[in-house]
């Protein structure tokens, strides 16, 4: 794909072969670029039912970007946000497996996800069985489809309700039936291929999508755009992923060598990553988030968990249609310094590659460039922390619109939630120790497990290597058991070379596997 000369950045490029799938990702980068007006649809500011957030879209000085200043004016400024009455994605359906259930947490909430072949649907319930409080998500789903306990054989249907108890005497009394039995289940939905849930049991929200539906994206529910998914779990929390999720600023250096640089064109860099002004506008801001513009993109934070940016590309040929894209963040609070991100990157355009290409090598690159700045960011919340997210407006200086994102969230989350998030009285406040780096940037525990894609390489990938390993000491045993005369000198050399061969991939593949799918540090310094 030609470059965007009129870009702050060069624009997101399919790449030709597998080997530069793996030296970088071309969705990724998506987040990075700046499409030119004249390449995006015009977009509708609506200027009279909201007010402009001319703070941040005004000149840059010191002054004018205060996060203290009062610039955001909307109806309904001194409503609070209810984090419990939304919508929160759980997990995409491929990483899903029918035939177990999952543990889950999003909301401090323990959850159970698993699928009832009974009525043909997701559920998600919470994730203690009222017998002995253990974890149903250790559990299995019975020849019936009913959700059973492991460790007394509790078994629950699709509604939470107890339908039998082991335990129980069949000329007794129904204990089964009693309230005291059933599990709660949460309101469950999929939608455009994502586990839903709502986090109250209540039954007055038992309907709950009827009057109130999770933020749709029609380019996923679209045949004709690829929309492969990838997820990942982070060792810091919300406010943190989302503020860099926000910010292009930090990516020619952060991901330096991992993602394109911005282009030296007409301009002159002034360092070696040549970061540059990137001038963003945040057109509307209120409780249920905020649009933004930068060189004539458009993005927008849906609260409480998505970030879209939208772009198009004019067509190679003229009888072609218009290529269209999006980056699609779905950000999902875990606990204090807990986070799930679900990303995907829908197009119209260059679908041949994930037709023919497992999702695993994508996520090669993309966990590459997820890890980059992981440890900062994990220890960037706890300097946060120790000043009080309340205070981040007075602790953090930002005097530049390239920041204009992140202040626009840090202005929401502040206006309509105190500047945190209500996690309804679960935690303390205080954020989990920090672990060994090594541990911290797991890439099994935090992703691939996760994964079904990545998981089942994994263990292909573990598989070949013992075989290498077995044809390597294989051979060297035929030629040591087998009496010299008995075989000839081409073919002893060949089966010494072949153990040779053999054993040298298989360290390789299994130093390919360490640094893929477990950890892969990073020395910035040293890049």
């Amino acid at each position: 794909m030609e470059a965007l000369n009129a870009s702050f950045v060069p624009s997101p490029h399919i790449p030709a072969t597998p080997a530069q799938v793996l030296r970088k990702s071309q969705f990724l980068h998506f987040q990075f670029s700046s499409i030119p007006s004249s390449f995006v649809q015009s977009y509708d500011r609506n200027k009279s039912s909201s007010k402009i957030l001319t703070t941040l879209s005004s000149s840059v000085s010191t002054e004018t970007l205060d996060p203290t200043e009062p610039a955001l004016e909307t109806d309904s400024q001194q409503e609070t946000f209810d984090w419990y009455a939304q919508w929160y994605p759980v997990m995409p359906v491929c990483d899903l497996d029918k035939r177990e259930p999952h543990a889950k947490k999003v909301m401090g909430l323990d959850l159970v996800v698993w699928w009832d072949r009974n009525e043909n649907e997701w559920k998600v319930f919470d994730d203690t069985c009222p017998h002995r409080l253990a974890p149903l998500s250790e559990g299995r789903i019975d020849q019936w489809g009913r959700l059973q306990c492991v460790y007394h054989g509790w078994c629950f249907n699709g509604s939470g309700d107890c339908k039998f108890i082991p335990q129980a005497p069949p000329d007794g009394p129904p204990v089964h039936t009693f309230k005291k039995a059933c599990v709660a289940a949460y309101p469950t939905t999929v939608q455009n291929d994502i586990v839903w849930f709502w986090p109250n049991s209540s039954p007055e929200y038992k309907d709950i999508l009827s009057s109130k539906k999770p933020p749709y994206i029609a380019e996923l529910d679209d045949p004709s755009y690829i929309k492969t998914m990838g997820n990942r779990e982070f060792p810091f929390g919300y406010e943190i992923l989302i503020e860099n999720l926000v910010d292009p600023a930090h990516v020619p250096y952060a991901h330096f060598k991992l993602l394109p640089g911005p282009p030296a064109k007409n301009r002159v860099k002034l360092d070696r990553e040549g970061g540059a002004p990137i001038d963003i506008t945040i057109n509307k801001l209120d409780k249920e988030g905020f649009h933004a513009s930068r060189f004539g993109g458009i993005t927008n934070f849906m609260a409480p968990c998505v970030y879209k940016s939208a772009f198009s590309l004019p067509p190679k040929k003229g009888n072609e249609p218009q290529r269209r894209g999006l980056l699609l963040f779905f950000c999902v609070p875990v606990g204090p310094g807990k986070s799930r991100l679900i990303y995907t990157f829908p197009r119209n355009f260059g679908v041949w590659m994930d037709r023919i290409m497992p999702r695993w090598v994508f996520h090669l690159s993309q966990n590459r460039i997820l890890d980059s700045d992981l440890y900062l960011l994990h220890l960037e919340e706890r300097r946060i922390m120790e000043v009080g997210p309340t205070n981040w407006q007075k602790a953090c200086f930002v005097p530049t619109k390239s920041d204009a994102q992140v202040v626009a969230f840090r202005r929401w989350l502040k206006t309509y939630s105190g500047g945190q998030i209500n996690w309804g009285g679960k935690f303390s406040g205080a954020l989990p120790p920090t672990p060994p780096k090594e541990q911290l940037m797991d890439r099994y525990r935090s992703h691939v497990v996760n994964c079904s894609s990545c998981s089942l390489a994994y263990k292909s990938l573990n598989a070949l290597e013992v075989a290498l390993q077995v044809i390597s000491f294989g051979s060297i045993g035929a030629v040591a058991a087998t009496k010299q005369n008995a075989m000839s000198a081409v073919a002893r050399t060949s089966l010494v070379l072949m153990a040779i061969l053999c054993f040298a991939a298989s360290r390789w593949l299994a130093h390919f596997i360490h640094k893929n799918f477990h950890f892969h540090d990073y020395n910035h310094a040293l890049l």
